[in-house]
């Protein structure tokens, strides 16, 4: 039964009695705080927390109504609803023990009590605080969860070169606990995938954390990510854990992570490499087991270069590192995207199923896409909420008419000898025939990843 009762305080004015019970309870808990001044509480709750608080309920000579008890118990309860307070006193009886409960105490003993009793006693608070923290775990990762199912989450669609290299990826890695940085422009399916790798990990069961790094101000990073305690800042009204608490045992989501700036970065290396948290505010540490997957559309190797990324977090992030090719480099799932799609839209909005005519399937296949799936997404949606008829033609996307449509590259031939041009052509064509994959399409072309990573960002590849 060692150290089986977490941190306890005890508050009572008899200092014999405070020594005995720390004497006693020191065999079985992790630690044991006492204190005779009542006034003190305050100072004590803010700066730590206890899973068991025993609180005398008569500080003042001659007293038994226990009224100064239940004043801080009060006290505490508003520092920390959670708390696990068991009062004491030496002139007990039913009727106080019953207003002790109502008022929110966990248990009531008598003393002089035996030893034997005050341990079951106190083994049993143990359990229910055990109970409170899982409870309290499990609500707020319901919610985080309730506020991800509104979130679009459809298979991963795809066939082609690029898209199948995607998969082989996601099937070696998921199952290890290895740090994914995923690559990809804006609407590509980052997070489908950090998502995928999840539901095939051995976390699966456990719940899946997403954040928007680029959405979190710097005056609110540190409490969004770690968590605070409550009165830590203005507005911290209560005591709340961050995403990485939150995410515990289960797969933690960083998006656009090259919009942190370096102190930024500095702060979540440091977390990544002590594997724990302190919340704003809060004088001990946490420690977190979480599967850490990160994406971002940014040129992270080039930004290495440019000392505007951190290299050692860089290190840290990307054990495996997945680049997801825009709709422009797979244009082979473009019809089964569109399909699929359709198919979504005509279901949630009560319609007809429709169908494309030929100069619709022509104008979706040579558009360039800039704003890749998420683009195409809300193209067939709006399509099909403004369309009467079952056959959609490309007159159902004449918003798409006024952007560029896609051409042919550039052909290195006597026709055209810009320099420019033919690189671009080169590089496009090593990208394709590598699957999109950096690493490969480099060593191809002689140059290093860096390199090709500044090539792609020049020509919006």
């Amino acid at each position: 039964m060692e150290n089986t009762l977490g941190k306890i305080l005890i508050i009572d004015d008899n200092e014999d009695l405070l020594f005995a019970a720390k004497m006693l309870l020191k065999k079985h808990a992790k630690e044991v705080i006492i204190e005779k001044n009542p006034k003190k509480i305050p100072f004590l709750m803010n700066n730590g927390t206890y899973d068991i608080i025993l609180l005398d309920m008569n500080f003042s000579q001659d007293t038994t109504s226990g009224k100064e008890g239940f004043y801080w118990l009060k006290q505490i309860h508003e520092m920390d609803p959670k708390a696990v307070v068991i009062l004491i006193t030496a002139f007990g009886d039913v009727e106080m023990a019953v207003q002790a409960l109502k008022e929110g105490a966990t248990d009531f003993i008598l003393k002089p009590w035996q030893n034997e009793k005050l341990i079951a006693t106190l083994s049993a608070a143990i359990k229910l605080k055990d109970s409170y923290n899982k409870v309290d775990k499990l609500t707020k990762a319901k919610k985080v969860l309730e506020e991800d199912v509104n979130k679009p989450f459809n298979d991963i669609i795809g066939s082609s070169a690029a898209m199948k290299n995607v998969f082989s990826i996601i099937d070696k890695v998921a199952k290890t606990d290895a740090n994914v940085l995923i690559l990809g422009e804006n609407g590509t399916g980052k997070e489908l995938i950090a998502r995928a790798i999840h539901q095939r990990s051995l976390r699966k069961d456990n719940v899946f954390v997403s954040v928007d790094m680029g959405a979190i101000t710097e005056s609110l990073f540190e409490s969004e990510l770690f968590g605070h305690k409550k009165g830590s800042f203005t507005d911290a009204k209560d005591d709340r854990p961050g995403r990485f608490e939150i995410a515990n045992e289960g797969t933690l989501f960083l998006d656009e992570i090259g919009n942190l700036s370096m102190p930024l970065q500095s702060k979540l290396l440091t977390v990544l490499q002590r594997r724990e948290v302190t919340r704003v505010g809060a004088n001990k540490s946490t420690n977190i087991d979480i599967r850490l997957i990160c994406a971002t559309n940014m040129p992270l190797h080039t930004m290495v270069l440019d000392n505007s990324f951190r290299q050692d977090l860089l290190y840290r992030i990307n054990t495996v590192e997945i680049y997801l090719p825009p709709l422009r480099e797979r244009q082979d799932d473009i019809p089964t995207l569109c399909d699929h799609f359709l198919k979504m839209y005509c279901q949630k909005y009560r319609k007809n199923q429709k169908e494309f005519s030929v100069s619709a399937q022509n104008l979706l296949q040579k558009y360039p896409w800039p704003g890749n799936i998420r683009e195409l997404q809300h193209a067939l949606e709006r399509a099909v909420i403004m369309s009467d008829d079952d056959v959609l033609d490309s007159r159902d996307f004449f918003f798409l008419s006024g952007k560029p449509v896609a051409q042919d590259a550039p052909e290195s031939s006597a026709n055209n000898l810009n320099l420019e041009d033919v690189e671009r052509n080169v590089i496009q064509r090593a990208i394709d025939k590598n699957g999109g994959n950096i690493s490969k399409a480099a060593k191809e072309l002689g140059l290093t990843r860096a390199s090709l990573y500044r090539r792609l960002e020049k020509y919006g590849l």
